[in-house]
């Protein structure tokens, strides 16, 4: 029962299964789930969602580790909650998720430090730390390009 628990939500309900891209697959659902639910605009809702991700995705994520090796591809719980923290706190629109979606999975596959280094820590920390990092600096990047859009008049809302 454990083992199938684990297999469940560790991957986000069998979407680190999906044949080819399971990280990206399962952010863009994380995306459009967390910009669907109008909840998630709240900070205390979405900080205390990511936490409890965190922490599910910490057990399960190590018990995937000894079931398919040292960060499987079937782990995709990291990508929800470091997707969530790249949308965190954004303008509410489209743009912004399409945005926030494509910064975090630049930083998750690029793995600039301090995100290559966290992905060395032990068991499911390093399964979810990569990703909040990932995260954080995908939500920076994107208030920073909002910010320098907000220069130039456009001629659509953003």
């Amino acid at each position: 029962m454990k083992t199938f628990f684990a297999k469940f939500v560790g991957s986000c309900a069998g979407l680190g299964f999906f044949p080819f891209a399971p990280g990206t697959v399962t952010s863009v659902v994380a995306a459009v789930f967390f910009a669907a639910v109008p909840a998630f605009q709240q900070l205390e809702i979405a900080v205390s969602a990511v936490g409890v991700v965190f922490v599910v995705g910490l057990w399960s994520a190590g018990v995937m580790e000894e079931i398919y090796g040292r960060d499987p591809s079937q782990v995709t719980i990291d990508e929800v909650a470091g997707q969530w923290i790249a949308l965190l706190l954004l303008p509410v629109g489209w743009l912004p998720v399409v945005m926030g979606f494509a910064a975090f999975r630049f930083f998750d596959i690029l793995k600039p430090e301090p995100v290559n280094f966290a992905q060395k820590l032990p068991g499911g920390w390093g399964v979810m730390v990569d990703d909040l990092l990932a995260g954080v600096y995908a939500n920076l990047s994107v208030r920073t390009v909002l910010w320098l859009l907000s220069f130039f008049p456009a001629t659509a809302p953003l």
